[in-house]
């Protein structure tokens, strides 16, 4: 059985790993609250203000899959590492940035340090942790990506009460210090000798690029032929880029991973896990404002009931999920969530603090439930040289997942429906899918032992 690193050498990496992205996270979310001040400061409207955002989020699902490939050939820490100093090196000259181009580009720079350390950084933790607390390490790295998502905006709003916006962009800039200066307790698993895929890297690059802006365009673009133009060259760069895929020995895109039913439909449900959450987390201030009267720090306290129960139930799901199958406790989860966004979507006719609160806090305890053991199911399941496609697969299917639950809000808000009980009916629809793909995971015939979800007590060296 694989025993991770040695402690306490096992601890300062974990340091090392929760300090990086801590800092990505929380450069990512904290310019949001920034937007209207950075508009003024810089002379722009707010819809090119919101560039500094979306710029960020689309670099990062374009080059996810393409650096986790490229942290299997030339090794998982030495790119951790080195997508880290660019990032760092980044957010410096961000501080410095007077025009809204000069800005863009540093954050395009930004987001490609941030999608080299995020790509490798589940295969780090597969190789940090024993083959037995592999489901908790995921959970806890569950709690630092939820926590920073949870802390960015409050920490932006008490940024921009003592100084200037750009201070947003350097306030976590000791998280990434201190994980440079630990980073040298990382572990550095074994490299592969196959020259990197350019031209897949430049096809995945292309198809996620091609296919969420021509997305974003059909909703906010004043063009749908364009936009839709758009899509349909992205699809056809998409067909290219899998029939290609399909016949390379590591693929950028694991096809060859997704071709596994059980880890084919873990990602499913977690792609329509992340769009629901996303749907409801961003049209319920426009349903709670408009419709109910409630003011935006009101809003923000009734939405903070999610995060904060996960932060306590994702470690003790993933903690489970070393014993108990992911495929059990995410039914159980998105049962839960299904349960409280039907619940949400028929509230009372003058709701209080307490009809959204414990709404909020089931939501977060069922999603809670089926993302970190759904982690831990994926990362477990594959071969250890393979541990890299896997995270990069997690984390794309992540931020895909929640760029379409964006583009799906506005376009609902678009057509009028984004501040009814609409977000909430399609957002329970879409976890009732995640828990039905979860449940399916449990039929033997979909299952090969030999491959599938590797147990704490069986690694997958032991099963081949």
């Amino acid at each position: 059985m694989y025993q991770g690193l040695p402690t306490p050498r096992r601890y300062l990496a974990i340091f090392a790993i929760s300090f990086g992205i801590a800092l990505v996270v929380i450069d990512g979310a904290i310019p949001s609250v920034a937007l209207p001040t950075i508009a003024r400061s810089l002379g722009v409207d707010g819809a090119s203000a919101v560039l500094v955002v979306t710029i960020y989020q689309l670099v990062l699902v374009m080059t996810l899959l393409p650096f986790a490939a490229l942290g299997d050939r030339i090794g998982h820490r030495r790119l951790y590492l080195l997508g880290l100093s660019v990032f760092t090196v980044a957010t410096i000259l961000c501080f410095f940035a007077r025009s809204l181009p000069f800005l863009l580009v540093v954050r395009a720079v930004q987001s490609l340090g941030a999608a080299a350390a995020l790509s490798v950084s589940s295969a780090l933790l597969r190789a940090i942790y024993p083959a037995s607390h592999l489901g908790r390490g995921l959970g806890v790295n569950s709690v630092v990506v939820s926590s920073a998502q949870a802390a960015a905006p409050t920490l932006g709003g008490i940024v921009l009460a003592f100084g200037s916006w750009p201070w947003v962009f350097a306030v976590a800039t000791p998280f990434a210090i201190l994980s440079l200066l630990l980073g040298r307790s990382l572990p550095e698993p074994e490299r592969h000798s196959q020259d990197f895929d350019l031209l897949g890297a430049v096809l995945c690059a292309a198809m996620f690029g091609l296919l969420i802006s021509g997305l974003e365009s059909l909703v906010h673009g004043d063009s749908p032929v364009v936009s839709a133009a758009i899509v349909a060259v992205g699809i056809l760069v998409g067909i290219v880029f899998v029939r290609r895929e399909l016949g390379e020995k590591r693929p950028i895109l694991p096809v060859d991973l997704l071709a596994r039913p059980v880890l084919a439909l873990s990602t499913i449900g977690a792609f329509a896990a992340f769009i629901a959450a996303m749907t409801l987390i961003l049209s319920l201030p426009f349903r709670l404002e408009r419709g109910f009267g409630f003011t935006p720090s009101e809003v923000g306290a009734m939405i903070a009931p999610w995060p904060l129960t996960t932060l306590f139930v994702a470690p003790t799901a993933g903690a489970l999920s070393d014993r108990i199958p992911a495929g059990l406790l995410g039914g159980i989860g998105m049962a839960l969530a299904t349960t409280a966004l039907l619940l949400l979507a028929f509230l009372p006719a003058d709701p209080d603090y307490f009809d959204i609160a414990w709404r909020m806090m089931l939501c977060g305890a069922g999603f809670g439930l089926f993302l970190s053991p759904n982690a831990r199911l994926i990362i477990g399941s594959v071969p250890r040289e393979r541990a890299a496609s896997a995270g990069g697969m997690i984390a794309t299917t992540r931020l895909t997942g929640q760029t379409v639950g964006a583009t799906l809000v506005a376009a609902l808000l678009a057509f009028g429906l984004g501040g009814g009980p609409a977000p909430a009916l399609i957002a329970a629809g879409l976890a009732l899918v995640a828990g039905l793909c979860s449940i399916a995971r449990l039929n033997p015939a979909l299952r090969r032992p030999a491959l599938e979800e590797v147990s704490a007590h069986q690694p997958a060296a032991q099963l081949k």
